[in-house]
């Protein structure tokens, strides 16, 4: 059996103590700058130090986030935190920008990268394409099934990585644009303002059919998974939770711990249902979920009524006396005096301060029980649920493994002391090839009353419970009826004896580097303004014309892999091919689904339309296409879906074989010109359309992760939005062949490109008619741009 990590959240040093404490292999973490969670605490550059000295001194492996996309500016800087972190010691360092993953690649050999869930690997050719660039593990996405996960396992060498509980995002990681586009946060920034936890309407045909918290997912829980994903060649288990609180982690981890033991035991596997219950208190979202993990649709994916802490449910109110603040409730779970509560209808937490029965105070109460709780004002209604936010029991027994406690994880160490007459004490600590020697100034004495004792030494020696070390053999070596004057300096010996051998294990797993980093060299470019046009066409519309599109300005159409298996489409296609230089846009998701019809297909279309090239849309598109480049000559284009960010991520695309790529629409005006006089490679620029900002695997219609036989395909039968608070519509169009639905902005993005000096502006054309698209091309042509309500500027004037 492979070895089997638990990996824990860190977000502060209590959380560390926690994860360590509690059982985990290794605790990932991030430090000041380009972490995906850039508002969790994380930690500077000193107590980054510490908190890997206190890690792996307890033989707890530890990887750091830098899983953010690197700006060219600041890619100097990602090296730095890097380097240090890896003069620290660190085991692993965790990346989304493909630039900065292969520098570190390159540049240290013997440190593993860790392709972060944020590069969307969700395919067996996307991680066989990066254990050919030399990753280590992948993060796999959230949304594999456990049969996917099992055919990555069986059919690579890579380490894989799973997440096993916590949050779900509704949007594969990496390619969430909506709180970019929509308040110029990124999440592939780490400052995602979490738009999928807020209120939405669906509308259909102008009618809404839906209502609530409706991207909200519930959270992860894969405990009874464990088995079957370990079987299947999972090496790594991750907890979510880096903005989580301490008592979560400890609850969390010792769960896990406890589960993954158990198989790795072999004793029957039997879930404790109150082992469930304490997760669900720690904090869930309406229940939790298997997520992605069943091989079979899950229906129960979304909570749409509330998006954060449920608690778990204590009772209805019985009565209620608003002058006092009184509720009655007769109980469905225990409660105690500090626990906190949540009201249906109040947004307020409340903590129990006051717990009666007929009057009498109680410090607790128990199921079934009629109780009073005091002190409760608000909205509050008869009937009202009441829900236990957080138990003061369990969170107590969770604080005692990092508040002010000995220490659990411990390391096994042997020592000799030697206590003889006229020579000084002396105290050998042993462990692994580390010999420490120490000799006191103390010399014993003959004893008139009172000898020292063998059992007084090892009581003495003993006292390891602040450290994390613990005497698994001592041996001492003491001649009769003696003396010790001064006891202290036996615990000084073993004080300074421990330290001394933390000092050595410390050195141990420190680095030099010698690392040279050089900036590429910027080059001249002069704007020239003869800019060629791309125009992807995401929808065919047979009753369209296409003759009519303007033949002279439009250089290269995109079309996407869908429209070339129908044949409903194929005179479209025919004409489009013969006019223009045409592309296959591949999806960004590529499943059995897609995968199959691109491997069943691709060489009759190829034979029977005129291709120029290929648009591919994840890393792992390299792997399905490669065998087709040279036996059909084509062209190669980097979707902006690569998170193209930076120099270094378009070196890399080059060597993969791109001979143009597709900025991020994240990337400001500044930024854009950096990279413009950065580096020759051709490069579009979206200046219209309206951007995808979510692509999600649920549909909203059916509200399930996977299409279903009794399903009405509804998804075929309308035209879908999203509606938000401030009666924005964001378009949803559903893709049954994956179950992949694709959320666009409700407003289209347009900006002008004269200021820079691009080979192509790309068009990205959704449901415009012939007539607009041909006025777009007219205007852009000129370098205007469209503008009014329905218009935004993305984030071209804004840092994100």
């Amino acid at each position: 059996m492979n070895r089997i990590e638990l990996l824990s959240p860190v977000g502060d040093f209590n959380c560390l103590i926690a994860a360590v404490q509690n059982g985990a292999d290794s605790v990932y973490f991030g430090a000041d700058l380009f972490s995906a969670r850039a508002f969790a605490s994380n930690f500077d550059l000193e107590n980054l130090e510490k908190a890997i000295n206190y890690a792996k001194m307890r033989n707890v492996k530890t990887h750091l986030t830098l899983n953010t996309l690197i700006k060219n500016s600041e890619f100097k800087d990602a090296i730095f935190v890097a380097n240090k972190a890896y003069e620290f010691g660190i085991d692993a360092i965790i990346v989304q920008d493909l630039g900065l993953a292969k520098f570190l690649i390159d540049n240290y050999h013997d440190l593993p990268i860790h392709a972060s869930t944020q590069m969307t690997i969700h395919n067996l050719d996307g991680a066989i394409k990066l254990q050919k660039m030399g990753f280590k593990r992948a993060v796999l996405a959230r949304e594999l099934s456990l049969n996917e996960i099992s055919n990555i396992c069986k059919n690579t060498n890579i380490e894989i990585e799973t997440f096993i509980h916590g949050a779900l995002c509704v949007c594969y990681s990496g390619q969430c644009l909506f709180s970019s586009m929509i308040g110029g946060r990124s999440g592939n920034r780490g400052k995602c303002a979490q738009p999928c936890r807020q209120k939405y309407d669906l509308i259909r045909n102008n009618s809404s059919i839906d209502n609530g918290y409706l991207l909200s997912t519930k959270d992860l829980c894969g405990l009874e998974f464990l088995p079957d994903l370990i079987h299947a060649g999972v090496s790594s288990f991750k907890i979510e939770g880096r903005m989580k609180n301490p008592e979560y982690v400890a609850t969390v981890t010792r769960i896990y711990r406890k589960y993954i033991d158990m198989i790795l035991n072999d004793e029957p596997y039997i879930i404790d249902d109150q082992d469930k219950k304490d997760l669900l208190q720690v904090f869930n979202r309406g229940g939790f979920s298997s997520g992605y993990l069943n091989n079979t649709p899950n229906r129960e994916l979304v909570y749409p009524l509330k998006p954060n802490n449920m608690g778990i449910y204590l009772g209805k109110i019985l009565k209620y006396n608003s002058k006092k603040g009184y509720i009655t409730v007769k109980l469905e779970k225990n409660i105690n005096i500090g626990d906190t509560l949540s009201i249906q209808r109040e947004n307020n937490k409340y903590s129990v301060s006051e717990l009666m029965i007929k009057n009498k105070n109680i410090k607790y109460g128990n199921i079934d029980q009629i109780v009073e709780i005091g002190r409760i004002k608000g909205d509050i209604r008869l009937g009202d649920n009441i829900y236990k936010l957080s138990d003061k029991l369990l969170f107590d027994n969770a604080k005692k493994t990092y508040i002010n406690s000995p220490e659990i994880k411990k390391i096994n160490i042997d020592c000799k002391i030697s206590i003889k007459k006229n020579l000084p004490i002396t105290l050998e600590i042993k462990y692994d090839d580390i010999n420490i020697f120490l000799k006191s100034d103390v010399i014993p004495e003959d004893s008139i009353n009172s000898p020292i004792t063998e059992e007084k030494i090892t009581a003495l020696l003993n006292k390891t419970n602040n450290t994390p070390f613990k005497f698994n053999n001592i041996e001492i070596d003491l001649d009769d009826n003696l003396f010790v004057q001064k006891l202290s300096k036996i615990n000084e010996l073993r004080r300074n004896g421990l330290s001394k051998l933390e000092n050595k294990l410390i050195s141990k797993f420190k680095r030099t580097s010698n690392i040279v980093f050089n900036d590429i060299e910027k080059i001249s470019k002069n704007i020239t303004g003869n800019k060629k046009i791309s125009l992807l066409l995401n929808i065919l519309d047979n009753s369209y014309d296409y003759s009519l599109l303007n033949k002279t300005d439009i250089d290269r159409i995109y079309i996407p892999l869908k429209f070339f298996v129908n044949s409903n489409y194929f005179s479209i296609l025919e004409y489009i091919t013969n006019n223009f230089k045409t592309y296959i846009y591949l999806p960004l998701i590529m499943k059995d689904n897609y995968n199959n019809i691109f491997k069943n297909n691709i060489d009759r279309i190829l034979n029977d339309f005129q291709i120029h090239g290929i648009v591919i849309s994840n890393l792992g598109n390299f792997e399905l296409i490669k065998e087709y480049i040279k036996k059909y000559n084509l062209d190669i284009i980097g979707n902006y879906t690569l998170n193209i960010f930076n120099n270094y991520t378009i070196n890399e695309l080059i060597k993969l074989g791109l001979s143009s790529i597709t900025l991020s629409p994240e990337l400001n005006s500044s930024d854009i010109l950096d990279i413009i006089n950065t580096n020759k490679l051709s490069k579009e620029l979206i200046i219209y359309g309206n951007t995808p900002v979510m692509t999600s695997n649920y549909c909203l219609i059916g509200k399930t992760n996977k299409c279903y036989n009794s399903c009405n395909s509804s998804c075929k039968k309308g035209n879908y939005f999203l509606k938000d608070k401030l009666g924005f519509n964001f378009k949803v169009l559903p893709d049954n062949i994956e179950t992949i639905t694709t959320i666009y902005n409700s407003k289209i993005t347009s900006i002008s490109h004269k200021d820079f000096d691009l080979e192509y502006i790309r068009l990205d054309i959704l449901d415009e008619t012939i007539e607009e698209i041909n006025k777009i091309i007219s205007t852009v042509k000129i370098g205007n741009k469209l503008e009014g309500k329905d218009y935004t500027n993305g984030n071209i004037n804004r840092e994100v």
